[in-house]
């Protein structure tokens, strides 16, 4: 790996730690293409093989036996002796010819060092949801040549829902000399600093800066505030017209801000896929009127899906099942005219719902499967603002009918009436089914599970209309490859689930 050997001071390109901590983690797992410019290669060469021929100062005479170069052993043999050497000795050895520092771009090296010296970091590998109240988060800790390093994934600004996913180093582990590493804060914008890494247990580790003056602006708070907004949202206070917005987004700066990239990180999991899913599960951004776009797990649980919040807000927080599929009652959409009729839609919904409610008392279940209270929260001045998505039965009549094939649709349109932050939302839906969405008021208060309808766009895309809200969520698949990040068992997996709802609780 080249930019490892980089970031050792190797070859010509010493200032490459400055590009490494500008580079994302796609970025940064790429492989080196710089191309080869060594003009002393053949002599370093032949001087490495007169020397080798030389031996201990005596001329190799006919009669001497013969003696092999370094450089004659084959790449693979090469590789398992620079692995077996200190980390210190590498960039030296780096620079001592072409083919050597071809040898130590390999892959197999550094990760190896890794292991060796960083491996009392190696359990923190994987996804993991910060403890910021209401909030969380989504922290993905990778590898990356010397360097462990966990990247926060953002959203992208709202409401670009299909845009890809942002992210920020929070902190990094290094080498800095032999069988020792070192831990620095990435936090804020004057540089790499001072931190500290605890592994609190297996599945919970906390982070510590010890440099907090880092992380201050010489504008003080008001400066701090506006990098803060446009790195957040992607605008400053002045473009946001809407005053519960304004609030919302005050709120969030105020109480993040306070932690100072002194956090408690706890493992998640993704979701395990099985071949009858209705789609491919995975995390999702999905809209949420004022709060912006968060982050959604979607996960099957044999007729039920849900839809479990990573990132949350003050009215539904991180952990809390935002909304819940009922796969066995699919809801039919009547033609594209009626369907603009928002009471047309609603007398649908409330059919199919009181259709579930039968059947649980038949089987002697809950009247709905939250037991959440049956106050409704007073709405907001925008609907999608106060809403927040909770657990919830989500279905359809899947098991009476064939899945709809892949391309075969219906034309979709959203009743008038009901907002939605997106209006670039697909107009053709696979399939729709009944489900249930979790609302509450600020604080987390009065809960309560509330009818809606589940419309499945594509592979990558689903929704949810709010009934009672009057409002339309848009979700769009994370589009991200995490490593270390299954679960070891669908047990785990749901023991997972259980235990980060009843922190969000």
């Amino acid at each position: 790996m080249a930019v490892c050997a980089r970031l050792c001071g190797v070859g010509p390109s010493r200032g490459c730690r400055r590009r490494q901590q500008r580079r994302g983690p796609a970025e940064a797992a790429a492989a080196d293409s710089e191309p080869d410019t060594d003009p002393e290669e053949e002599r370093i060469e032949a001087g490495a093989a007169a020397l080798a021929g030389a031996g201990d100062g005596r001329s190799a005479g006919p009669s001497s036996p013969p003696r092999c170069s370094l450089l004659e052993l084959p790449p693979e043999l090469l590789v398992e002796i620079f692995a077996s050497l200190p980390g210190t000795d590498l960039p030296s050895l780096a620079q001592v010819c072409t083919k050597f520092r071809r040898i130590l771009h390999t892959d197999t090296i550094w990760r190896r060092r890794c292991r060796e010296v960083l491996h009392r970091y190696r359990h923190i590998l994987g996804l993991w949801q910060p403890d910021i109240g209401p909030y969380g988060g989504l922290l993905n800790v990778v590898v990356d040549g010397l360097f462990i390093i966990g990247w926060m994934y953002l959203p992208p600004h709202d409401p670009h829902v299909d845009d890809p996913m942002r992210f920020k180093p929070l902190f990094r582990i290094h080498l800095m000399e032999r069988k020792s590493a070192t831990v620095e804060c990435m936090y804020g914008h004057r540089g790499p600093h001072n931190g500290h890494v605890q592994i609190v247990k297996k599945d919970e580790f906390s982070t510590k800066c010890n440099q907090t003056d880092h992380h201050r602006m010489s504008g003080g708070r008001q400066e701090e505030f506006r990098t803060w907004l446009r790195e957040e949202w992607g605008r400053t206070l002045e473009d946001i017209f809407h005053e519960h917005m304004q609030e919302l987004i005050l709120m969030k700066f105020i109480y993040t801000s306070q932690y100072d990239n002194c956090l408690t990180y706890r493992r998640i999991y993704l979701p395990p896929s099985h071949p009858d899913d209705l789609i491919r599960p995975g995390l999702f951004k999905g809209t949420y009127g004022s709060h912006g776009l968060e982050i959604v797990m979607l996960s099957f649980h044999g007729k039920h899906a849900r839809g479990t919040k990573i990132t949350g807000d003050p009215n539904i927080p991180a952990g809390q099942q935002t909304v819940e599929i009922d796969l066995r009652h699919r809801i039919h959409l009547p033609d594209i005219e009626s369907l603009r009729d928002f009471n047309e839609l609603s007398r649908i919904v409330l059919e199919v719902r009181e259709q579930v409610r039968q059947e649980q008392q038949q089987e002697g279940g809950p009247e709905d499967a939250a037991g959440l209270g049956r106050q409704s929260p007073q709405p907001c001045a925008e609907p999608p603002a106060e809403q927040a998505k909770g657990p919830g039965d989500g279905g359809a009549e899947a098991a009476a009918e064939p899945p709809a094939q892949s391309g075969q649709g219906q034309p979709f349109v959203l009743p008038v009436g009901v907002s939605s932050r997106n209006e670039d939302y697909p107009r053709t839906c696979r399939m729709c089914f009944y489900g249930t969405g979790l609302i509450a008021g600020h604080g987390f208060t009065s809960p309560e599970r509330t009818p809606g309808v589940f419309v499945l766009f594509d592979e990558d895309r689903f929704g949810f209309i709010w009934l009672e809200l009057k409002s339309f969520s848009l979700y769009s698949r994370v589009q991200a490859a995490f490593r270390n990040a299954d679960a070891p068992s669908p047990q785990a997996f749901e023991e997972m689930l259980k235990n980060i709802q009843s922190l969000a609780s």
